[in-house]
């Protein structure tokens, strides 16, 4: 999970901020703040991965607040003033969203975010390392799990159901969604609490339904709807 900070002076757009925020499987907010002197104090004692902070507040802009943080975590700004895209920019923001904004265009922020951290993270690895495994736990075996082979992952009370490529069982694993969540790539989405796909696997979306194959109908949960169906759109060709 991706923690972040939602900085807003103005009530309503506070509220829709952290309401998209909340649609993104991936992010949790960790404070909501209405203005820039607030969340530097919440700073003092917590961090964040990524600031969504408003430019035009009183007391201390955006601009300046980003600007102040000695080591400032992701940041996209926004705005109602275009004028400011340029400037945000020049400070390294990830994005720049132009209000009013609307949940795919937070979505698309998020997975800038994402990828952004997930560069970081890669960069601060051995050259070594392969992110193309995994090792699971299952009964008393320790099994190496190729990622891209990984058709969907299946919560099952504390334990998790891993469907391989190939194999007609699963194996069963004492994990969490979470954790699993957060050792797989970008081409993974959470599509239900109980759901998570490998997006290179889906053969066709009927409806609420993701379908893997002729036997396998994945739900949609309303939670993730929406971040689903940013997803799609970005793929969608046609009308």
């Amino acid at each position: 999970m991706i923690r972040c900070l939602a900085i807003d002076d103005e009530p309503l757009a506070l509220g829709q901020l952290v309401s998209y925020i909340n649609k993104v499987p991936f992010l949790q907010l960790a404070a909501q703040c209405q203005s820039a002197l607030e969340a530097r104090k919440f700073l003092e004692n917590d961090t964040v991965d990524a600031i969504f902070c408003d430019i035009n507040m009183p007391d201390l802009n955006g601009m300046d607040f980003v600007k102040s943080l000695a080591v400032p975590p992701l940041i996209v700004f926004t705005t109602a003033y275009s004028e400011y895209a340029v400037e945000g920019f020049k400070v390294n923001a990830v994005d720049y969203l132009l209000k009013p904004f609307g949940l795919q265009d937070l979505q698309r922020a998020a997975n800038r975010i994402k990828d952004r951290l997930t560069e970081s993270v890669a960069a601060a690895r051995p050259a070594t390392d392969s992110d193309d495994s995994l090792f699971l736990k299952t009964d008393y075996r320790i099994v190496k799990v190729s990622i891209p082979d990984i058709r969907y992952v299946e919560a099952m009370s504390e334990y998790l159901k891993v469907w391989i490529e190939g194999e007609a069982k699963p194996i069963i694993t004492l994990l969490s969604m979470k954790k699993m969540e957060e050792h797989l790539p970008n081409n993974f989405m959470r599509i239900h609490r109980s759901y998570i796909i490998n997006l290179n696997k889906i053969q066709e979306v009927n409806k609420n339904r993701v379908i893997m194959d002729s036997d396998t109908y994945l739900p949609i949960g309303d939670l993730y709807k929406d971040a689903f169906q940013a997803y799609l759109d970005t793929k969608f060709l046609g009308k």
